[in-house]
């Protein structure tokens, strides 16, 4: 039985980024509400013969497994693939036509070829096929649209302040009931700087910024694993080899972590992102070389380092974006145990905590660039089944996956939307949400200007004069003065 799909839509995009967005079949589960999941099996760049498997979702929460083979490439005219089910065959005709230098026609046609499917069955399954299709357009032409600057939904202001709503929002359930999963914004000749993107959620996000078009600075602990990720990366992207850089520093040691960013900042002058995502967590307490607890290293001082010695490279349009984590909402700064040196020492508290300070700093110290948080929800990656394995495990039908994670964070990297706001929020599923609920997790201006003094005295050190900025008040140089004659850390 033999059923056709055929759908015209007219989107506000140029004819080049519509089809550079679809050339790759892959970013359906974007768009196409029907399908849960697709990649590309093929690794390098998109080409005939191109492989990939497709997830479909039906009915009752089933899913289904499709192949697709890429038949025909027309550049800047035509996309035919060809797809196989367990019952049923589909031929995929995408034509592209130029209305004017903006506007792009996208005519979609999809072949439905379903065996020992019976007249009866077909009359039934006919208007769910056309809904289907008619889902798809709308999700296409959706992913072409640029929407207006987000604003926190009253909504999710109530939602924040019960927690118990907005903690179900942090799995998959809450990523698969957006109304938006696009990333149809190239960044062709844009450079992007991002931290820990060896794995899960860094790995992911540094991926699909690569498939966009955009010239990454891959930075990371190892190097080994940095080799790794860059061919994963190409495999996936089909970029250029010349489009990946790869300098490797030690997050836990604040002078390496001064002079990588100093070596990356005189060989790339112009940075449009810097993503700090590299974070840890540690089930005990450790102590750097230079005398600070590990976690608050890695996951506060580090970032907050590495964006002071990048400074340079930074201009007023650039975007920083730190990933923090929604254990925050249950922890405050804890200024009189900054490094947690009260026993019992609590690896997911000392981590939250950090986060929190990340957050606080980054809303409360000026900067040329743009500045944004989000977190990403949980989402099943490595870290996490090291970190927290009974977590992970209780919980992992209900946890994202490391795509689903990572979409805000390619999102604040790449939305035109977003150009021009300025605002340092809290992000979760590309909307604004509360940073602060229980008691004792907001902050006074008190609070605000402790942690700032401390931040400058740990970090005092690590920078040049012309690295400082904002740092550092006359208290801290004359505290870091006193510290370094009685040789106090």
């Amino acid at each position: 039985m033999l059923h056709t799909l055929e759908e015209h839509i007219i989107v506000k995009r140029n004819l080049a980024d519509c089809f550079a967005y679809l050339r790759d079949f892959s970013t359906i589960e974007q768009w196409d509400p029907s399908v849960f999941s697709a990649r590309k099996l093929t690794a390098g760049p998109v080409a005939i013969g191109c492989q990939y498997q497709l997830e479909l979702k039906m009915p009752g929460g089933q899913q289904i497994a499709m192949h697709y083979t890429q038949l025909a490439i027309k550049e800047q005219e035509l996309l035919v693939l060809e797809g196989r089910g367990a019952n049923f065959t589909a031929l995929d005709t995408l034509h592209f036509k130029a209305i004017t230098a903006d506007t792009t026609e996208i005519h979609y046609r999809a072949e439905l070829n379903f065996q020992d499917l019976s007249s009866p069955a077909y009359s039934l399954l006919k208007p769910i096929l056309n809904r289907i299709g008619k889902n798809a357009a709308r999700g296409l032409k959706q992913a072409f649209e640029i929407p207006n600057t987000p604003k926190q939904r009253f909504k999710d202001r109530i939602s924040d302040h019960l927690l118990l709503p907005a903690a179900l929002n942090f799995g998959r359930r809450g990523y698969l009931r957006q109304a938006r999963k696009s990333h149809a914004s190239r960044l062709d000749g844009k450079v992007i700087a991002i931290t820990g993107p060896t794995a899960g959620l860094g790995l992911s996000a540094a991926s699909e910024l690569s498939r966009l078009g955009a010239t990454l600075i891959l930075i990371g602990r190892d190097n080994s694993r940095l080799i790794q990720s860059a061919k994963q990366i190409m495999d996936f992207s089909g970029c250029r080899k010349n489009q990946l850089s790869r300098y490797e520093t030690d997050f836990s040691d604040l002078n390496d972590t001064a002079n990588i960013g100093r070596q990356i900042s005189a060989e790339h002058p112009c940075i449009d992102v810097l993503i700090n995502n590299a974070g840890a967590l540690f089930n005990e307490r450790e102590v750097s070389d230079d005398g600070f607890e590990r976690s608050i290293t890695v996951n506060f001082l580090a970032p907050i380092l590495l964006t002071k010695v990048l400074s340079p490279s930074l201009h007023k349009d650039s975007r920083v974006i730190n990933v923090v984590s929604g254990g925050l909402y249950t922890q405050g700064l804890a200024l009189d145990d900054m490094q947690f040196c009260k026993p019992p020492y609590n690896g997911s508290k000392a981590y939250a905590r950090a986060k929190r300070a990340l957050l606080t700093m980054s809303q409360h110290t000026e900067t040329a660039a743009i500045v944004h948080n989000m977190h990403p929800g949980w989402a099943a990656t490595p870290g996490l089944a090291k970190s927290l394995p009974a977590f992970n495990k209780a919980l992992r039908p209900l946890l994202r996956d490391s795509r689903m994670g990572a979409d805000t964070m390619v999102w604040l990297a790449s939305a035109p939307e977003l150009a021009n706001y300025r605002q340092t929020k809290l992000w979760f599923d590309r909307h604004v949400h509360t940073d602060a609920v229980l008691p004792g997790t907001r902050s006074t201006k008190s609070d605000i200007e402790k942690l700032r003094q401390w931040s400058n005295d740990a970090l005092f050190k690590y920078l040049k004069p012309k690295e400082h900025g904002q740092f550092p008040t006359q208290e801290s140089a004359d505290f870091q003065f006193l510290s370094t004659v009685k040789g106090v850390n």
